[in-house]
Parts: structure tokens; C-alpha cells; sequence
């Protein structure tokens, strides 16, 4: 048998099992009817398959191993328990290939890990990211947790020492100036997209600096940037950017903040580092990791019974005790006999007042979908560089007054949505910029404001060229249009970049001269090339957008199609299209 893998034999009947189907996580209380002492003879074998976040792991195999001994059964059905170590972003991969989700940054299923009956992440975002990428079956609010661990600063203690650590209380906005400074710190972080203890830094993070006024979006911009320098995608792989020797130059030149688990800072002076890291609680507190025990969607009814048992030994009174040595505490806040605190770490009653402010049973409950959405988004954009052709729909009907914009005209909404989205683009991408219409230039639909280069030679042209937009008298040439930028796209196509479309229309193709919606399907799949991919991404603006036409396009084309009616939404569409074409390039 594998390391990290435990298989058990226990009885329970199935009784009541129907009432579970379609469960997705077990709250807290009400399942001690299900458990009773019973023979050792059994009819029948039901396996219970359980994914539980690596570091907990252990804590859940052993109070497995002791649930088996002491014959936990109801009537006559054995259960086996596999538990499995695996790593959250792994399982989420193969969850969401399952259940129809799209996560971004996540990428596809790795085939490592299987799609288990109990999952037990590190975070309840992982849920929520689920749920609002379009696993619909998921409710991530109801997620009982069954361990916590708060999510922290991590620093060498001679820079910590320096800015007042332990005594001091700092915060996330004095850290956000520490970043942004003339001398920042050098800070990095756990790829956000892949890991939940950097997706609540980079929350906490970016929550500071949109509280910085006037240059809230220059100091979140400068923010994710300097975090970017020092990301990686694995944990192991931040913490060995930590300094390995006191002198001053390695401590200067070595990773000097990054926002982890307590656990792994913990678990890192454990193995007596040369220099020890700090634990850093700074306030307001950041969204912990709060381990949630979710029994997944569509499950044989006797499973879902078995899980709620299990559920039942993981949350005992005792269990604190099995987490302690693990460095994890109770989902209260609270830890068991043998925790080793961290120098500066709040009391066990501050902890679980912290625990019941964050949503008490679960980390995730009263979070903003919407949040955790933007702060996903933008660290996919603003992080990863590109190759991108942007298109504006420059037809009469974009002169429209949107009620919810206090006036402003679709296409200005439509601008600012490209120029905010032209800030978080660093100077790596290469961003080009067209206009359409019909008989824009001649019998042409199209005009080219400016051709496809890098940002950094350019930025000032493409915002001078936003700025002078305007919309003209034509209809929408939306056909020969996407032909046309495709082609383009294709032509120049650059093999280290995401080649894409990203077009903003508010209509369906009204050119009676240009080619027909079939001739434009048959075309790209004449010239569409999978050794050389152009991702088309197609926002639609306002009820007269057909969602089936845009979908015929990117079903051939890939990328995606995303219509909304009302255009102030459209600036966090483009992000989040931004990042799924990544994702999924």
C-alpha cells in the first residue's frame, strides 16, 4: 500500500441513506443516531474514498484507523475507507472536469488524482470556486470545517524584528506601502489561482490597497506586480526562497514576506532553518484555512450515510488532540494538547473569536463570490502576458445611454472596460487595437487603430487611440470582421504567447453585404490550425446580442462567448475572460 493511503473495514447500514443523496457537505451535529457498537459480522462491502489536503492528512488516517478498531457499525454493511493525501488544487482540477466547472489558473486535470466521495481541501474557496464556475452543485456555505489553521505573514525574524515584530501589530495596508515603497520588501506569494492560503493574502492584500483612494488602482496594480516576482506555483518552492544562510546579503537578497498558512511556517522552523521565519498575524485577519469536510454531489445513497459517520469521529472533542502535532488547530480557533504556538500568535480565546467572525463553521460562508472572482482574475491578468487583438463595436446602436452608468453611453463603458483592463496588462504583452462597424473604410468593416506590439513600446499610442473612439452611423459587419482579425491573429501568430480575439459588440451581424453566418463557420474551420490556435473571446453588450451566434464562433475558434445586458458589468467580464483564455490555453 501506498504512503498517505489507508484502507479500513467497518460496518454501517445503509438505512436512511436516501435522504443523503445529492448531499455536498455535512454540517455540524445530529449524526450520533447513525453510530452504534455491533458485532464483527458483516454482509457486504461499501468503499468510502476520501481526499483529504496533505497536511491533515495524517490526523484523518489515524482517527480512520481507531473508528475501524473500535467497530463503528449499524446493521450489517462493511465500510473500507481509503484516505488519500492529495493536493486541493489537483482534486479541484478533476472535480471541475467532472461537474462541467471552469476554474481559472487551475488548468486541466493532471489524471493524478480521481474524483473522490469525501473531499477534505485545505480552504471552503475551493468550493466557492466551484460553485460560481458553474458547478451549480455545490453550496460552499454550509461546509462544516474540521480543522483551521489562520492564514499569516511569513518572515526571515531579523527583517520582522526590524518593523516590530512580535510586539507590534501591523497591518495589511502598512504592508502594502512596505511593498509599493522606493526600498519595498521582496514579497511573493503562492500562485493565488492554484493555492488557498495565497488567495487569502492576495484578497487581504488587495482589499488594502483599494482603500488607498485616488491610487487605489496604482497601488493594487503594484502590489500584484511585486508579489509576481516572487511567486511560484508550489509551496515547497516559495519556502526555499527564504533565506538559507544569517548573513545580511543572503537575508537581503532572499524572499523577505509571503503570505502562508501558520502550519507551514511552523512545520519550516521544525526542521531548524539558519534563519527562522516569523509569523506575522496581521490585522484586520486574514480568511483562514478552514479545512471543510464536503461530501460531493451525486453519490450512492449508502456512501453518503457512511460519510456522515465519518464525519461524526473527525469532530469529537478528542480530535484537537490528534491536530496539535500537525500544527493545526480545532475549527474553533482553539488547539489541542501538544500545539506549539508561534511567537505572537493570539490566545486560544482570541482565536476563536477570530473563528466565529470569519463565518464560525466555515472560512467561506459570508464571502463575496464576486471577491474572490476579481481577485483571481486580476492576478491572472495582471501576472501572465499575452498576445491579444482587441476589437470595439463602433455601430450607431453603441451611442445608447446605459441607465446603471448615470448616463454614459455604451460604448464610453465599453472603453473604460479596455482601458482598465489595459493598466493591469504589464509591459510583456503585446496588445493591438481595431474598430468595426459596416463600411468603416471603404466597403471594409473594420479600421486598424493599432497593430499588435509589445506594451512597453506602445501603451501611450493604444490609449491615445481608445480616447478618440467614437460611435460612427453603421451597422454591425460582425462576420467579416471576426474573418478578418482572425487571419490577422494567424498570420503573425508568436509560438511563446496566447494568441486572441477579444471583441466587444452590442448586436448581431447586420451587413448585407458581407458573408453569411455559415460562410463564416466554414472558413475558420478551413483556415483553424491546432499547431497554430487563435482564441477567440466574444463579449456581447445589451438585449440585442444573440448568445447562439457569438457560441457558433468560439465553439470552432475556442476561447468563449459572455453576454450581459447590463454594460457596467462588462469591465470584470473582460478580466474573467482574460483569465479563462489563459486557462484554458
Amino acid at each position: 500500500m501506498s504512503p498517505g493511503r489507508h484502507r479500513m473495514r467497518s460496518n454501517i447500514h445503509a438505512a436512511g441513506a436516501a435522504a443523503a443523496v445529492g448531499v455536498l457537505v455535512v454540517t455540524a451535529g445530529g449524526y450520533f443516531g447513525y453510530r452504534q457498537l455491533a458485532g464483527p459480522d458483516c454482509s457486504g462491502r461499501i468503499e468510502l474514498s476520501v481526499a483529504v489536503a496533505s497536511e491533515l492528512a495524517p490526523a484523518v488516517d489515524t482517527a480512520a484507523s481507531e473508528w475501524e478498531k473500535e467497530g463503528a457499525a449499524v446493521g450489517g454493511t462493511c465500510i473500507e475507507v481509503n484516505v488519500t493525501a492529495a493536493e486541493p488544487v489537483e482534486v479541484a482540477a478533476t472535480v471541475a472536469a467532472k461537474h462541467g466547472a471552469i476554474l481559472a489558473g487551475v488548468g486541466q486535470a493532471s489524471g493524478t488524482a480521481v474524483s473522490p466521495d469525501v473531499w477534505i481541501p485545505d480552504s471552503s474557496t475551493w468550493l466557492l470556486r466551484l460553485k460560481t464556475g458553474g458547478a451549480t452543485a455545490f453550496d460552499p456555505g454550509n461546509g462544516a470545517s474540521i480543522a483551521r489553521s489562520p492564514v499569516v505573514v511569513a518572515m526571515p525574524e531579523p527583517i520582522a524584528a526590524r518593523i516590530g515584530w512580535p510586539e507590534k501589530k501591523i497591518t495589511w495596508a502598512s504592508l502594502v506601502g512596505q511593498v509599493n515603497s522606493s526600498k519595498p520588501l521582496k514579497a511573493g506569494i503562492v500562485n493565488p489561482t492554484r493555492d488557498a492560503a495565497g488567495l487569502s493574502g492576495l484578497l487581504s492584500l488587495t482589499t488594502a490597497a483599494a482603500a488607498a483612494g485616488k491610487d487605489a488602482q496604482a497601488s493594487r496594480v503594484g502590489a500584484l506586480r511585486a508579489l509576481a516576482t516572487g511567486s511560484s506555483n508550489l509551496r515547497q518552492d516559495l519556502l526555499a526562497k527564504f533565506p538559507t544562510a544569517a548573513d545580511p546579503t543572503t537575508i537581503a537578497r532572499s524572499l523577505n514576506a509571503a503570505a502562508l498558512s501558520e502550519e507551514d511556517v511552523v512545520s519550516y522552523n521544525a526542521k531548524k532553518p539558519a534563519v527562522p521565519l516569523a509569523a506575522l498575524y496581521l490585522e484586520p485577519a486574514a480568511m483562514p484555512l478552514d479545512y471543510p469536510y464536503a461530501v460531493l454531489p451525486g453519490i450512492e445513497p449508502a456512501k453518503a450515510s457512511a460519510a456522515r459517520v465519518l464525519f461524526e469521529v473527525l469532530t469529537t472533542p478528542g480530535f484537537k488532540d490528534r491536530l496539535a502535532p500537525l500544527s493545526l488547530r480545532a475549527p474553533d480557533g482553539n488547539w489541542g494538547a501538544g500545539f506549539s504556538a508561534p511567537p505572537g500568535a493570539p490566545s486560544p480565546e482570541a482565536a476563536g473569536a477570530s473563528a466565529q467572525q470569519a463565518g464560525g463553521g466555515n472560512a467561506a460562508g459570508d464571502l463575496d463570490p464576486q471577491a474572490v472572482d476579481t481577485a483571481v482574475t486580476g492576478w491572472s491578468v495582471a501576472t501572465q502576458s499575452g498576445r491579444m487583438l482587441c476589437v470595439i463595436d463602433v455601430s450607431g446602436s453603441m451611442k445608447e445611454a446605459v441607465a446603471t452608468a448615470n448616463g454614459a453611453s455604451r460604448q464610453q463603458v465599453t472603453v473604460d472596460a479596455a482601458s482598465r483592463g489595459l493598466n493591469l496588462f504589464d509591459d510583456s504583452w503585446q496588445i493591438g487595437l481595431w474598430e468595426f462597424a459596416t463600411n468603416l473604410n471603404g466597403e471594409r468593416d473594420y479600421r486598424r487603430l493599432v497593430e499588435i506590439g509589445p506594451l512597453s513600446t506602445q501603451r501611450g499610442k493604444l490609449e491615445q487611440a481608445l480616447g478618440q473612439i467614437q460611435p460612427t452611423r453603421g451597422n454591425t459587419g460582425l462576420f467579416d470582421t471576426i474573418l478578418a482579425a482572425y487571419q490577422a491573429v494567424q498570420e503573425d501568430w508568436d509560438p511563446g504567447q496566447v494568441n486572441s480575439i477579444v471583441l466587444f459588440t452590442d448586436g448581431k451581424n447586420e451587413d448585407a453585404n458581407g458573408i453569411s453566418q455559415q460562410e463564416l463557420l466554414k472558413k475558420l474551420k478551413d483556415i483553424s490550425d491546432p499547431e497554430r490556435p487563435v482564441q477567440v473571446v466574444l463579449i456581447g453588450i445589451g438585449r440585442d446580442v444573440s448568445k447562439a451566434e457569438l457560441e457558433s464562433i468560439t465553439k470552432i475558434t475556442g476561447g468563449g462567448s459572455f453576454v450581459t445586458e447590463d454594460p457596467t458589468k462588462i469591465s470584470e467580464i473582460f478580466l474573467k475572460a482574460i483569465a479563462l483564455r489563459k486557462a484554458g490555453a
